[in-house]
């Protein structure tokens, strides 16, 4: 796996042993920040400038580094896993992002509360568990969510995600076997 833009582009990045983490693949992720640099999303500039971004079911961390390259001023990753924490802490070590990150080892579902809300999130749940809704909800209680935060949520093409109060689909895109459903939030929705 490599970095797909910015600062780091073609910079390896580790992914953890075993079969409990599935990285974004790099279209997807060269899509996905594509969209959000590029894209609609960026009529007022780019969002992950200077953002605090939180890669939410972190795994290796490839999303955050990813918008840590491109712009963003900080990345929270919550992930559970021992395994993918040490690949996601040896990535952020290699690429010199350590002063820019905090790893919060965590079950997205049942995140401590944020001591700062993000800008921008992006969830990559396991595919077909339906932890979509779930995870936005218990991520927005605990204040992970800045007003209007832009969220994007990695599914497999056949799931369906029904946004939970609070959040306002904007778009979805297909890439292959997976699909990126793109949110705002509104904490005065919630």
């Amino acid at each position: 796996m490599r970095i797909v833009g910015g600062r780091h582009k073609g910079r390896p990045i580790r992914a953890p042993e075993g079969e409990g983490v599935r990285p974004t693949r790099g279209l997807p992720r060269e899509s996905l920040f594509n969209i959000l640099t590029h894209g609609r999303f960026a009529a007022d500039g780019n969002p992950l400038a200077d953002a605090r971004v939180l890669d939410a079911f972190a795994g290796s961390g490839a999303n955050g580094l990813e918008a840590l390259s491109r712009g963003a001023a900080e990345a929270i990753f919550i992930e559970t896993q021992a395994a993918a924490v040490s690949a996601l802490r040896q990535n952020l070590q290699t690429l010199g992002e350590q002063a820019n990150a905090t790893i919060v080892q965590a079950d997205v579902l049942h995140p401590p509360r944020a001591t700062r809300a993000c800008h921008v999130a992006v969830l990559d749940p396991p595919y077909g568990q339906g932890l979509g809704p779930p995870a936005l909800r218990a991520l927005a209680e605990q204040g992970w969510l800045a007003e209007s935060a832009l969220v994007a949520v990695e599914l497999l093409k056949t799931e369906d995600l029904t946004p939970p109060a609070g959040f306002e689909e904007l778009d979805t895109r297909t890439y292959g076997k997976s699909k990126i459903v793109f949110l705002s939030y509104a904490a005065s929705g919630a």
